[in-house]
This record gives structure tokens, sequence and C-alpha cells, in this order.
């Protein structure tokens, strides 16, 4: 269970699917040549501040997102194929371009056998070959639909679970290897809960009528799948309802998003004689004998209650409920790579009804992105070679050391904190470690069989290849120079069991980073992202654990104390933001977050007042006036034009209940009516909506 902090999820809920350089480094292999596209199929030139996308007829001082957004939103509605179409959004359109191109290549040459380039050319190949996938229609799945029939007994279930878990199914609960949470130099193994179709635990517990209704659309989802498998009308709809009685069962059980933030929630190391005291009707012994895991003593047992509700579930369930169940989570699992009627039964609840989107995507960016989960590092090395040169990542380098600098400054002045914890944070901070673009050592696939025209195995085998790449790791010491993203994915991530920051090569890229602008642009940017995740490494979950990545208390209670005031203040304030009218976001799931939007910008605005002071420059670039904006209004533009959007009622609804991450126009409203700098950067009077009253800051 990896408690990584993320800079942006990737979608709102997550549909069904098969899939969960250093100077020493080998150069990575020529890409392909570019396969001929259409000129729409052209990545799109993308600018790091736009200035004619601004909205001058906004105040800045009333509404600074608008301001910084209106003329993109105006211009950039959502496509019908997406949920949410923001700055993220066109980047990563721009790389699964980019990436298709490749791939494109790779299926055309029909490479070596076993290199790289054929299993990412014959995977994308076969995943793109909807004749052969519809003329197969259920007939791949079926040999693991008869696998759940012939069970006979409960007695059963261990080993079928450890085979159903390789598949990538998520049925009743989870389990792999983690960094131990007081040892973060060894990986152990760690059960966690799970097995749920819906976002979140509590979409089966709300009585409101909205959470009745999409409950109901789940269970006709349920029913149409079974029907579409074989069973008559009236044998889907018992089937159905028998797999949300489960499912609401694991749910009471589950542990709430909010309380799994705090790290000792979700921590009990026990042995594994203790664990089967607490669900004795599940022989955990064979199970984790079946897995092929390495054998083990110990494991951290996330959420003890769950394993108790899930002995309940075991206990009370009828096997052929049970059953039903498990063919429900392979159904799912499996649907995106079966032949339409699957796959559009899937999209109308996953897509429409919980996200809004109105058309399933186009099947080569399903296919692209299918290729990057499950072979990203081997697809990563033809992009890298394509988009990330060498001195890309030396430019980003130098400025991530002044965000640390100014972190490092920042720290040193805080009043509110003694000497005895600010020499605590100064070494964590001095032991926080840098990954930009790409893996020193690129994965090895080379036990991944991919089979030109087997989609669905393709993807099965892909996942028992990462779950049991997973479990070889238990015992082992922790891999810190691995990566939990592939190259071309515009995201970021802190992770606190490691203490490093980690920057994949697609979010280098405009609108975030762009080698030809000048620092403001750049700081205000990617610069924000940078110090987004340095600052999650002291962020409510990040601060209690030290620069080893330990669970450990280096506080002081006073500083603690203090530490959780400021952060109440986060809370209440973004508790006071709705969306839809009548959703209140949850303070308390999205501080961390919070806190790293508000902290990143300030460490990045402080690198540019350093930079602009000539007491150490940043990057590259003379800074001046642009169009008649200051270096500092040019900084605050770019940070606002980094998180522009358009989002469906749906999706907006669904995050607001389920991401710790803030709506885009709170990331950027929420963050700079906190800061006097931009107050004084716009001219903005006291009582001006972007001047909050109580202004709030950690760091």
């Amino acid at each position: 269970m990896e408690m990584i902090r993320r800079l942006l999820i990737s979608a709102p809920m997550a549909v069904a699917v098969l899939a969960v350089s250093s100077p020493a480094q080998k150069p990575a292999p020529a890409p392909p040549t570019p396969a001929e596209v259409s000129p729409e199929q052209q990545p799109k030139p993308l600018k790091s501040l736009d200035l004619s996308l601004l909205d001058r007829s906004v105040d800045p001082c009333a509404d600074f997102y608008r301001f910084a957004c209106g003329g993109w939103m105006q211009r950039n509605p959502i496509p019908p194929d997406q949920a949410v179409w923001g700055r993220f959004n066109e980047l990563a359109e721009n790389n699964l371009i980019i990436e298709r191109q490749i791939l494109e290549k790779a299926a055309a040459v029909h490479a070596k056998p076993g290199t790289n380039e054929q299993k990412i050319g014959d995977y994308y190949a076969s995943c793109m070959d909807e004749a052969a996938i519809e003329k197969k229609g259920l007939e791949p799945l079926k040999p693991e639909l008869e696998r759940i029939a012939r069970l006979q007994s409960k007695a059963e279930l261990p080993a079928y679970l450890a085979h159903a878990h390789g598949l990538g199914s998520n049925a009743f609960f989870e389990f792999s290897s983690q960094p131990d949470y007081k040892d973060a130099s060894l990986e152990i193994a760690e059960t966690d809960q799970s097995g749920l179709g819906l976002p979140d635990r509590d979409y089966y517990l709300r009585t409101d009528a909205k959470s009745v209704d999409l409950r109901n659309r789940y269970v006709q989802l349920i029913q149409q799948m079974f029907v579409l498998a074989g069973d008559t009308l009236q044998d889907a709809a018992v089937k159905s309802k028998a797999v949300l009685a489960i499912e609401t069962e694991l749910a009471k059980a589950s542990l709430d998003r909010v309380s799994r933030r705090d790290p000792a929630r979700v921590y009990h190391f026990m042995s594994v004689d203790e664990l089967a005291k607490l669900s004795p009707l599940f022989d955990w012994n064979r199970y984790f004998i079946s897995t092929g895991a390495p054998k083990f003593n110990g494991l951290n047992v996330a959420v003890p209650d769950f394993v108790k509700g899930l002995n309940e579930v075991f206990a009370k369930a009828e096997l052929n409920d049970i059953k039903t169940y498990l063919t429900w989570r392979l159904l799912s699992l499996a649907a995106p790579m079966l032949s339409k009627p699957f796959v559009d039964e899937n999209f109308d609840f996953y897509g429409k009804t919980l996200t809004g989107a109105q058309e399933l995507q186009a099947r080569w960016k399903r296919c692209v992105r299918r290729t990057n989960g499950d072979l990203g590092e081997a697809l990563g090395q033809f992009y890298v070679a394509e988009k990330f040169p060498p001195q890309a990542k030396q430019r980003v380098l130098e400025m991530v050391h002044s965000i640390e600098t100014a972190m490092h400054s920042d720290l040193q002045s805080l009043s509110w904190m003694t000497e005895e914890t600010k020499k605590q944070a100064l070494a964590k901070l001095a032991q926080v470690q840098n990954k930009i673009g790409y893996p020193e050592k690129w994965r090895d696939y080379s036990t991944l069989n991919i089979v030109r025209g087997d989609a669905l195995g393709n993807g099965l085998r892909a996942n028992r290849f990462e779950t049991n790449r997973q479990l070889m790791k238990i015992g082992q010491p922790v891999d810190r120079k691995e990566w939990s993203m592939s190259p071309p994915t515009v995201n970021a991530y802190y992770n606190p069991q490691e203490n490093n920051i980690n920057f994949p090569a697609g979010i280098l890229q405009p609108p975030f980073y762009d080698q030809h602008a000048g620092q403001p642009v750049n700081l205000g940017g990617i610069g924000a992202v940078i110090g987004h995740e340095l600052t999650h490494g002291f962020d409510d979950q990040g601060r209690q654990f030290d620069g080893q990545g330990n669970l450990r208390n280096w506080w002081t209670d006073k500083d603690a104390k203090a530490f959780q005031e400021r952060a109440q203040c986060f809370v209440d304030e973004y508790s006071g933001f709705t969306v839809q009218g009548d959703i209140h976001l949850n303070g308390k799931l999205t501080l961390g977050e919070n806190t790293a939007d508000n902290g990143g910008a300030r460490l990045a605005l402080m690198a540019l007042q350093a930079a602009l002071s000539g007491a150490k420059p940043a990057a590259a670039g003379s800074p001046g006036n642009v169009d008649g904006f200051t270096p500092e209004q040019q900084f605050f533009l770019s940070y606002g034009q980094i998180w522009c959007d358009n989002i469906t009622p749906q999706a907006e609804r669904l995050r607001a209940q389920v991401d710790p991450h803030s709506p885009a126009q709170f990331r950027v409203n929420g963050v700079l009516s906190n800061m006097p700098e931009f107050q004084k950067a716009f001219a903005c009077k006291p009582g001006s909506p972007m001047v909050r009253a109580k202004q709030c800051r950690v760091w």
C-alpha cells in the first residue's frame, strides 16, 4: 500500500482495466520513424504562458482563475470523449499522439522476437485488431469463468484468489509488497482492503436520492454484464443483487478515505498467525503459498477491522453468491478488452454515468494508454529518446535545486518552529532525492510474453508479470531508483517512504516547462509543481516520516501543535468551497494537496525572487516585462494557466467526494488569496475576493 502523493490523479474514477538518465546509463534506442498521420493527429503546439487566453474583462483581484483561464475555457470546450479537459489533458493528448506514432511503427516492422519493440508493437497491434476481438467474443475469458464455476467449497477460495489476484482482479482484498513503515530500507508483505466496484465505500452507504440512484444504475450494469455473459435476465437480476450485497458488506468494513490519510491507521505489523486469528475462516497460509510469494513471517495488515469483516462475509455468504461476485469482478476486469457490447456497457456506467463523458474514446487512444500501462518503460525508452534530451534534464535539476534552496531558507526563517525540530526538518530536506525524466535502469520485460492476436491474454499476462514483480520484492531491500510512473506520464509524485520527488519526462513539456521560456514562466509552471512535490514531504502525512522514510515522530509536541493549528486553517478554508451548488469540499481529505499547492507556489516564488535579486539564478533566461506584465505577474499568470480546465457536472461531483485534490479554480484562487505577494503584484485592495481576511500558511 503505497502512500505516494501525486500532483494530480489521472481520471475521476479508474474504469475497470486489465492493468493496474544518468551519465552512467546506456543511451535509449533511437525512436522508430513516426508513422504517417493526418494533420489533426499531429501534436498541438502548446505554450507555457499564453496571454491570448486571458479574460481581461475579469478583475484579477475578484477571480484570478477566470482572469488567467477565461479565454482558454471559452476556446476549449470538453471533447465528447472526455469528462475533464484541461492543460494536463492537452499535453497528455499530445503525448498520446507521439506514443501512437512510435507504436504504429513498431507494430508495422515486426521486430525481433523478445525485444521491447516487438512487445510494444504486438501488444498495440493486438489491442487495435477490433475485428479479431469481436470474432472471439467472450471465448478468451471462458477458461477463467469455468475455473470459478468449478469451485466446490469455500475451502478452495484461498488458492483461487491467489490466482485471480495475479490476473489483476481486486476481489475481496489486496496483497502486495511495500516498504516497511518502521524500516523503510526493507520491502515487506502487506494486505489491504479492496473488492469494490464503485468509486468509494461511501457510495454504498449514503442514503440520499442521488446515491441510491447511482447504486441502482450500478446494479443495472452488473445485470447487463451477466446477460451478455449468457445468463437470462431473471438470473442476472438475482446475481446483481447478490454482488451488491457482498460489496456493501465489504464497504461497511472498509476504512474511510480521511482516516486512511493517517499512516498510523494503516500500519499494523502482525505475524501470519495473528492475521489468521482475525479471519479464521480463510486459510491465509494456503493463500500466500499459492501466490508464489517468498516466505515471510510477518506483514502489514493495513486495516485489521476489514479482515474481521471479510471473515463475516465468508461466514454468511452462500458459495454460489461468492462465485457470482468473483465472476463479476472478472467480467469487470476484462470488459474493456472484450467485444463491443461489453466495452459499451462498461463505458455507459463508468464513463457516461459516473463522469459525464459522452463518447467512448477512439480505440487508438485506449490502446496507447493500455500499452503504456502494461509496458510503460519499454514504450518510455522510445518516448524519452524523442522528447527529452539530456540537456533538458540538467535544466530541470537546476530549477529543483533553486527551489530546495528556497525551502531551506523558508525552514530556517519559520517563527513558529523550534530549533530542535528545524534541525530535523533541514536534515530531511537534505536527504530528498530527485528523479527527473526517466529511470537510471530500465525495467526488464524479458519474462513477459506478448503474443500478437491475443489482446486479452496479453493484458492478463502483463498483470501476472506485474503481480509477480511486486511479490518478489518481499524480503528484499527497497529499490529507491525504481519509478511508479512511466516516462510519458503527465504527472509527478512524492514518495514519503523513499523521500524522493519524481518528475516523468511527460510533464516536463509546455505548458509546464519550456526550455525557451523565461524564469518567471517556468517557475510559475513546473517550478510550482516541483515545490508542490517537495512540500509533500512536510504536509500532514509526509511530516510523519523522517529523512530515511521511516514512520517516526521527529517533532516536539509544541511544534506538532503549531503545525496542526496552521493546517486547520487550510481545512476550514477549503471546506468552505462548494461545487455544483451543494457539495462542500472535504478540507480534511484535501489537506495534504492544499498544503502542497500553497507551499509549492510560495517556494517557487521565493526561487524567482532570489533569481531576480541576483542571489542565485534559477535557470537560463532574462526576465522582464512582457505585454505590460511584470516578472511577478507573469509568474502568477503561468501558475494560474497550468490549472485551466473545463469539467462535466458529474465528474466535478465525483471528484469533490473522492479526490484528495481540490478543483482547479480553488487550486488557483484558494492558493493566491493566501499570498500577500500576489495581492501586491496585482494591487488588490483589502476586502477584494482574492484577499482573504484570514490568510493560511504552513510553509
